[in-house]
């Protein structure tokens, strides 16, 4: 999930994302360049990198985030273009704004703050009476909707690939006994039937349920792999690309696309192909990942599972033709 904090006074709240500062000096911002912020949540990096003189494009799929952002906006004099979509969709949505291509890329991937921290979206288990919905869009089929007509199998694989959760089978089984659902604490309630509750626990035994379903509705996975397509292929030679993500399904996405881009690897992933390393590297080797510290890890908790992975685009052509400015 994305991790952002609020530090501000009451009437003029501030957002910082995770990994604020590592993100600005991997984007390395240089005045007048234009970057793409694809996950804009409350706008804290958007905000950062306008105030380092760039122009920003700023995409957001969640309706909340659009409405609510407009006071950024027009704060920014400008600086930044917000635009209801999904980040995976940046290289037509870019093109609709007249962009060709951009100095950088900016990703933060999951679920956010604003999200998870509101009742009513049904991202989290501890409002047991809130609708279970966990669409970021808010469109389409909700969580219990699918919950409540798919069957068990269906169900188990969702679980056991989304969530890593060991113990799939046993947890669907309680879930289709328990229909139907609608609210978040049915989905617990079911989860502790399963797995059992110990007043001991560091972690809620349906933490993995609750996570595997929520990217299963929004597709987050496919629409990740799709979206480093699309900043390839926006990318101008020495473009900057970050991404910061929160779980290791993400992570391991990110990683491999940037091994196989980079000519270090063909990498793949279990929702990608394996490829061979026919074509010209289209980015830089990575950089390091990086990771929150303990300062930050003691003003954001949330931020304990972020990672930071970044690198450089080569002037090679994209290996994505179909996603590319030109498509």
């Amino acid at each position: 999930m994305t991790a952002e904090f609020a530090a501000s006074t009451p009437a003029q709240p501030q957002h910082r994302p995770v990994l604020l500062d590592e993100v600005l000096n991997a984007l390395a911002i240089a005045p007048g360049e234009t970057h793409v912020d694809g996950t804009f949540g409350a706008g804290g990096y958007s905000r950062a990198i306008a105030a380092l003189g760039a122009r920003v494009f700023a995409i957001d799929q969640d309706p909340d985030a659009i409405a609510e952002g407009q006071a950024v906006i027009a704060a920014s004099d400008g600086a930044i273009t917000l635009v209801q979509g999904n980040f995976s969709e940046m290289a037509a949505l870019l093109r609709a704004e007249g962009i060709d291509a951009v100095d950088g890329v900016t990703l933060d991937i999951g679920v956010s703050s604003m999200q998870l921290d509101r009742e009513r979206r049904g991202f989290a288990f501890r409002f047991p009476d809130a609708p279970l919905d966990m669409r970021m869009s808010q469109a389409g089929e909700t969580a219990a909707e699918w919950l409540n007509r798919a069957d068990e199998a269906e169900i188990a694989d969702v679980l056991f690939r989304y969530g890593e959760e060991p113990r799939a089978r046993r947890v669907a089984r309680a879930i289709v006994a328990a229909r139907p659902l609608a609210t978040t604490g049915d989905l617990v309630a079911a989860c502790h039937k399963a797995l059992g509750k110990r007043p001991g626990d560091k972690t809620d035994p349906a933490t993995r349920t609750f996570q595997a379903v929520r990217i299963f509705i929004n597709a987050e996975l496919e629409a990740l792999e799709r979206g480093l397509d699309a900043a390839e292929a926006v990318l101008k030679a020495g473009g900057r690309l970050a991404i910061v993500t929160f779980h290791s399904l993400e992570d391991r996405i990110v990683k491999n696309f940037l091994r196989a881009r980079s000519g270090q690897e063909a990498g793949g992933s279990r929702h990608r192909p394996q490829q061979a390393p026919a074509r010209a590297a289209t980015f830089h080797k990575p950089a390091r990942a990086v990771r929150p510290g303990d300062a930050e890890l003691a003003l954001n908790p949330r931020a304990r599972s972020a990672t930071l992975r970044s690198a450089v685009r080569t002037a090679a052509p994209a290996w994505s033709e179909t996603v590319g400015v030109a498509s």
